[in-house]
């Protein structure tokens, strides 16, 4: 990974933090747990989701490459 996208991903990462921390339950986040159990599961509901939706609309390279011959 290039240095400019650790950078745009770490920037991104802080931002999807700042959003999960602020509609997490702040009673099931006082301890490392309870943060590692909700982060979790806000990461499974609606981050890794989006994720899938944005990979599974991309064309994969194999099938460029077999395209382009």
């Amino acid at each position: 990974m290039s240095p400019e996208d650790q950078q745009a991903l770490a920037a991104h990462s802080r931002e999807i933090a700042k959003i999960l921390h602020r509609n997490a339950p702040k009673n099931e986040i006082k301890t490392f747990e309870g943060i590692e159990k909700t982060i979790r599961g806000q990461l499974l509901e609606y981050v890794n989701p989006e994720i899938a939706v944005f990979l599974s609309k991309q064309k994969p390279e194999s099938a460029r490459a077999d395209n382009e011959k």
